[in-house]
């Protein structure tokens, strides 16, 4: 089988001069890793982190502008949403004051219609008043010539010209009595 191989502990100084083979070696090395830690802490850690930064501060700023950006869109939409409201209640109004006009307009109308067909029957009725007065006079006119006629066959003599006024008079006023 297998040999036995026996393992010695090793001692305190063995571990540490294992560890620690050379102390100059050590302290160049460490020296070497402090430099090295600097230089890339300057060189690069502190570009990065510069980088970093800005980009951090570049898409909070865009978050802040998006942010209000969306506000003032939604401002916008409130404004929009009440001047349409605004409007529609003006156009309204406007409709119901063109209707009320339209509607006093319609009212004047017929008034004046009505106006105008009363004046109009008021001179029919005043003409026919006049036709039928025009036409009185006229039979009366021809009836006096008649009753003169009949008054100078009947008498067959001159009558005067007061005595036919009287009898006309008579013989209109016995026509008028009928």
């Amino acid at each position: 089988m297998f040999p036995l191989v026996l393992i010695e502990a090793p001692s305190q100084e063995d571990f540490i001069s294992k560890m620690i083979p050379n102390f100059w070696s050590f302290l160049v090395q460490l020296l070497a890793l402090i430099v090295m830690v600097i230089v890339v802490f300057f060189v690069a850690y502190k570009p990065v982190k510069k980088m970093i930064q800005k980009r951090q501060n570049y898409i909070e700023q865009n978050i802040r502008e998006a942010a209000e950006n969306n506000e003032k869109s939604r401002q916008n939409e409130l404004a929009s949403q009440q001047l349409i409201l605004d409007s529609q209640s003006k156009a309204n109004s406007i409709i119901q004051n063109a209707k009320q006009v339209a509607a006093v307009e319609q009212k004047k109308i017929v008034e004046q219609t009505q106006l105008d067909i009363q004046k109009m029957k008021s001179d029919a009725e005043k003409e026919i008043v006049q036709k039928q007065e025009e036409a009185l006079e006229s039979i009366r006119h021809e009836m006096i010539d008649v009753a003169l006629s009949a008054s100078s066959e009947l008498l067959k003599r001159n009558v005067t010209s007061d005595d036919n006024r009287r009898l006309v008079k008579e013989f209109i006023e016995e026509v008028e009595k009928k």
